[in-house]
């Protein structure tokens, strides 16, 4: 794909995601982007997050209900969604690239990658309850 044009505001995006371990929605982007460039437009936010996402320079995380997240960290890992307060969080486990092979053997076409969400509920919910 071709490389994107140089952008301040998309570049702020970007380090904004690089810098949080939060998964913001777009919403949470435009707040916090708005504070260095108060003129921009939650539109402008919302189309450089789907091109950043596309261009493969941010990890934009689908949690099922309709809303969209944005990760800054571009190596391959997984992902948990609480339940209760949905919350994205990291997981630190061992890759499961071997779903792969195992997807493979029954699939008559060709599996290069896979998504996994782990769904339950986090820490602090289970705290509260």
């Amino acid at each position: 794909m071709a490389n994107l044009k140089y952008s301040r505001q998309r570049e702020a995006i970007k380090e904004y995601l690089a810098n949080t371990t939060c998964h913001p929605t777009a919403d949470m982007v435009y707040m916090n982007i708005k504070k260095t460039y108060p003129n921009i437009s939650l539109g402008t936010v919302y189309r450089n997050l789907n091109l950043l996402a596309e261009h493969g320079e941010i990890i934009k995380v689908s949690c099922g209900d309709g809303s969209d997240r944005f990760d800054g960290n571009k190596q391959h890992h997984y992902h948990f969604i609480c339940d209760e307060c949905g919350d994205i969080i990291d997981l630190n486990i061992d890759s499961i690239e071997h779903i792969n092979t195992i997807a493979n053997a029954s699939f008559p076409g060709k599996i290069n990658s896979h998504s996994v969400y782990f769904y339950g509920t986090c820490e602090n919910c289970m705290k509260s309850e």
